[in-house]
């Protein structure tokens, strides 16, 4: 989505979660952006020393005045222009939401071509994560404001309070609460043994499946919305993203798991966000807005 002159915006702002140890929030997003040549600046939410799966831990979160003042500064920062999008993530609470709303509004004055992805991370299957004051603030201040959103199919259950169990289901769930476009993570798969990305796009509904990995490390989504911004920024079509996506996050996570990793090994599997080499199938269905019977 942007040109290809030396002094085109390249810079993506990641606003999410920074941990320690572990390739999780930032630490993910802002490792695939930059390995696949995009400058970031990283935002942290919130600063922990383990992803809290890994068991309790300190937790510290910037005041709500303290984050808006960074973030105001980042409006107003002089090298604003070579910004090409904005990718958000976990916050550390609901008063972030309105200064990343104030910020993607700044990049969009400087550059009214900029991409923003919003990863309204919230919560899985076990249900919410956050407060809901937390998971409303996602919902009605940035998903509005996106280009493109990246939820997890229990996240969209919560957004659209209702349970999700079929494609169909998740396809016009996506297609009531937008954005126009929606990528959907853990979407129910066609193939038995198989987990899917759901995109969904005004004219179009993609499925891309892969087998499940059992107990997979944390961050996937992180690194999924990363993923597919990157290649969008690099001119690939939803299609052609969306599969290339699936294919390096999927074989990340694979030869993680074969290794017996508890994080994603992306420093070791770099190569797989550039050239992957897993197999992913795709599926076209049937769009309810280009065919009202289905």
């Amino acid at each position: 989505m942007t040109s290809e002159t030396a002094d085109a915006p390249r810079a993506v702002i990641v606003i999410s979660s920074h941990v320690a140890r572990g390739s999780v929030g930032n630490r993910a997003a802002v490792f695939a952006l930059e390995t696949l040549g995009y400058p970031v600046w990283a935002v942290p939410t919130v600063i922990l020393p383990w992803h809290p799966g890994h068991g309790r831990a300190t937790r510290i979160v910037p005041q709500p005045g303290e984050f808006a003042a960074l973030m105001k500064d980042l409006e107003n920062a002089p090298w604003l222009g070579e910004v090409a999008g904005v990718l958000s993530g976990y916050l550390g609470n609901a008063e972030q939401a309105a200064a990343v709303a104030s910020l993607v509004a700044a990049v969009r004055a400087r550059n009214p071509n900029a991409l923003y992805v919003c990863d309204p991370v919230m919560g899985d299957l076990g249900g919410l994560y956050v407060s809901e004051a937390h998971a409303a603030a996602l919902r009605d201040t940035l998903l509005p404001l996106a280009d493109i959103a990246t939820p997890n199919r229990y996240e969209l259950e919560w957004i659209v309070g209702a349970k999700l169990d079929s494609v169909r289901a998740v396809v016009e769930a996506a297609m009531h609460v937008g954005p126009a476009n929606m990528l959907v993570t853990s979407a129910p798969a066609m193939m038995a043994g198989s987990t899917g990305n759901l995109l969904v796009t005004p004219t179009a509904a993609l499925l891309a499946e892969h087998r499940i990995i059992e107990r997979p490390p944390n961050g996937l989504g992180d690194l999924t919305g990363a993923v597919f911004m990157a290649r969008l920024l690099g001119g690939q079509t939803m299609e052609a993203a969306l599969r290339s996506t699936t294919a390096s996050v999927f074989e990340i996570l694979a030869r993680t798991a074969k290794r017996g990793g508890d994080e994603l090994q992306l420093e070791t599997d770099a190569q797989s966000l550039s050239h992957p080499m897993a197999m992913v199938h795709l599926r076209h269905l049937l769009h309810p807005g280009r065919d009202k019977r289905a």
